[in-house]
């Protein structure tokens, strides 16, 4: 009886072991199957290597990444010496705008929106030989106006400022135009930028003239994270002595206008790529980035009819139409 007993008991064995079923897995041999999961992964390292290559030449030019845990002082200490490093690539940086006094500053300051100093610069000299003075201005022909500053834009709208600001300065400030900030916002077409490119260039009143160019770089500095021209400018102004805050504007925007542009910065051609967090974000190879250089940097013509002395650059063209030295006028005061 016990001999059946265990007959039966024989197969259910068999059929439950896991053993023999498992037994495929041992089938492929340790060294293929270790040769082709190095065949495998050879195409993932080889592209994991050609994407790496970048970030260790950014790294090793520019350390930005570490300037996210930077401290307030650091930062400060930084932005302090991008300034003088520009104050070195720029030592002849000035407002690229051409005028005579602060009436002409401001008014070629209010047609300077939403076109370019070179446009204005070669609009302003028939407007100023018709209409030297704000009384001039005050009385003009508005039609007259609209036509002879179309070329910068917006002429209908332009029109309307210069011609109002210019009534006020004859009714409110006896035909001047006035020193002080709360004074200048007042008139019409007037804000802080345009008051601060008069205040600092025509009465050596500090400001910081935060326009497009002075916003985009203060972000890529590090300096502040805003973009309202206010706040900016107060971020930037607890950074740098009020008696730098004149030529810190003016050296900005001309790096801003020459090298580190908003759509392809020239990073490769840039003397300060060691103090920018931003380095990377435009063209770093050097041949290529020369090429993106703009006005003497470039070996191109400067904005200004009648740049400065020490301008190492060459004087822009007169409007098309116009014979060069028709209607020059004397340069600016700096």
């Amino acid at each position: 009886m016990k001999a059946p007993a265990a007959k039966r008991t024989a197969p259910a064995a068999k059929k439950a072991s896991p053993a023999k079923k498992a037994a495929p897995a041992k089938k492929a041999s340790p060294a293929k199957e270790s040769a082709a999961a190095k065949k495998a992964a050879a195409p993932r390292k080889a592209a994991a290597k050609k994407t790496a290559a970048p970030r260790k030449a950014v790294a090793t030019v520019a350390p930005a990444q570490a300037r996210k845990g930077e401290s307030r002082l650091g930062m400060v200490r930084r932005a302090r010496r991008i300034n003088r490093e520009l104050a070195e690539v720029y030592p002849y940086a000035h407002p690229e705008l051409d005028f005579r006094n602060p009436f002409e500053l401001l008014v070629a300051t209010v047609l300077s929106a939403q076109t370019t100093d070179l446009r204005v610069n070669q609009t302003t000299p028939a407007l100023f030989a018709q209409y030297p003075t704000p009384e001039d201005l005050a009385a003009a022909v508005p039609e007259e106006i609209e036509e002879l500053i179309r070329p910068t834009g917006f002429f209908r709208a332009k029109t309307k400022s210069i011609m109002g600001l210019a009534a006020a300065l004859r009714d409110d400030f006896g035909g001047e135009v006035p020193g002080r900030l709360e004074d200048l916002v007042k008139l019409p077409g007037v804000g802080r930028k345009t008051a601060f490119v008069v205040l600092g260039n025509a009465y050596g009143v500090p400001g910081i003239t935060v326009d497009t160019h002075f916003m985009r770089l203060a972000r890529r500095f590090g300096w502040t994270e805003s973009d309202d021209p206010v706040k900016i400018e107060a971020e930037v102004a607890e950074i740098f002595p009020k008696s730098d805050w004149t030529m810190l504007s003016h050296r900005v925007i001309f790096h801003g206008r020459r090298m580190c542009h908003a759509r392809k910065p020239a990073c490769g051609a840039c003397p300060i790529t060691h103090l920018c967090p931003a380095y990377g974000e435009g063209e770093t190879d050097p041949e290529k980035a020369r090429k993106l250089l703009k006005y003497e940097k470039g070996g191109y013509p400067g904005q200004r009819l009648n740049p400065p002395a020490d301008y190492p650059g060459r004087p822009a063209p007169p409007a098309p139409g116009v014979a060069p030295g028709a209607v020059q006028r004397p340069s600016g005061a700096r």
